[in-house]
């Protein structure tokens, strides 16, 4: 679960990271009642779960709180990356001395959190991966005993020579952690960590994501949640438990274990195609999940061609094709759906798409190399 800027921003002041005030705001004549609030000139950030903001015209210097609501005014209501802007962010524009980057994220495959800082700041993270590795410094934390004050140290020196700036740094690092862990984050970033010209420190943006396996047990960060901000299909497949991710292909998948739609995803590509989707339904044998399934896969308008691949071990393959069935007596699917089922009653499951007309595989290969081929000859 992302959060907005101004909902992070809370969480590190309220961990001691030292931020400019500022406020939220939904109308131009709030924007300008908290630039008249702040005094002096203030940015005015668009509010939304996408990187780039500023190249898109969503972040404006205003000198003024007549200029704050102006540059609200067209803030709001714009779309970047999809996304429409609901809110926006008023804080005090700052003197600026040097920008630095500091992130911490969750390496699952060592089970650690990394920390990631550079002294190019202000940019994508992803741009100095690409362009100038070498000014990424990383750093593995033991989840046992956190980020040790040496560590912490050393991070900081790979950012600032004087060593009130390198002091100050690790204290913002020790405490960018303490909210990573106190929060169950998967992602918690400051771009950019400036100086100012008084050689103070401060943080001037913040990033955070939740693991949503955090939220059953944080409800006040489930609260948090901004379903307008998120892709719509995603709400809808979170609301039906199903394990959902949108991505840009036009092959919709519809399989059961996380494990089996990364594999489908992957043959998918290797025979040519592209995936329109991560969509897994899980264990449960609940025809009711493969008709939402099957909804939310067909409201995408990118969608040629779908294929299920059920292999039946507690999912029996007999309510997935019951569940196709019912899907396709409720709404016209209008695409050609390609279907392989194997393994627990499957010769149910083939007797009950017979009886309307439908057919399955049983060789995984060949029914991805069919999806490919409809999903090409409709593009």
């Amino acid at each position: 679960m992302n959060l907005h800027e101004y909902q992070a921003r809370a969480l590190l002041k309220s961990a001691g990271i030292p931020m400019p005030d500022g406020d939220v705001a939904s109308t131009p004549s709030e924007a300008e009642s908290i630039a008249r609030r702040i005094g002096g000139p203030v940015v005015v950030k668009a509010q939304v779960h996408s990187g780039g903001r500023g190249k898109a015209g969503g972040v404006k210097l205003a000198q003024n709180p007549g200029e704050a609501a102006d540059c609200a005014s067209r803030i709001l209501g714009m779309t970047i990356k999809g996304l429409v802007v609901h809110r926006v962010l008023v804080v005090p524009a700052a003197d600026i001395a040097s920008e630095s980057y500091v992130g911490i994220i969750m390496d699952r495959a060592t089970q650690q959190p990394v920390f990631m800082v550079s002294s190019a700041g202000g940019i994508d993270i992803e741009e100095v991966a690409a362009k100038t590795p070498e000014k990424i410094v990383r750093l593995p934390v033991d989840p046992v005993y956190g980020l040790l004050p040496h560590q912490a140290l050393t991070l900081a020196f790979a950012l600032y020579q004087e060593f009130p700036q390198v002091r100050a740094a690790a204290r913002i690092m020790d405490q960018l952690y303490r909210v990573f862990a106190d929060n169950g984050a998967s992602l918690a970033e400051i771009n950019p960590l400036v100086t100012t010209p008084d050689q103070r420190v401060l943080a001037l943006d913040a990033k955070v994501a939740i693991d949503d396996n955090e939220l059953d047990r944080r409800p006040d960060l489930a609260l948090l949640r901004d379903e307008t901000a998120e892709e719509p299909s995603e709400v809808t497949a979170r609301r039906a438990n199903l394990s959902f991710i949108k991505l840009d292909g036009n092959v919709g998948c519809v399989v059961n274990g996380a494990g089996l739609a990364m594999a489908t995803m992957d043959l998918v590509k290797y025979y040519g195609g592209d995936p329109a989707n991560f969509l897994d339904i899980g264990g449960s044998s609940n025809p009711d999940k493969v008709i939402s399934a099957l909804k939310i896969i067909t409201s995408d308008p990118n969608v040629k061609a779908i294929l299920f691949n059920i292999f039946g071990g507690i999912t029996r393959t007999d309510d997935v094709a019951n569940g196709i069935v019912a899907a396709t007596r409720q709404f016209q699917v209008k695409v050609p759906i390609v279907i392989r089922l194997t393994g627990t009653n499957e010769a149910a499951a083939l007797n009950i798409l017979e009886g309307v007309g439908m057919r399955a595989l049983s060789d995984m290969d060949e029914a991805v190399e069919q999806v490919v081929r409809l999903a090409r000859e409709a593009a």
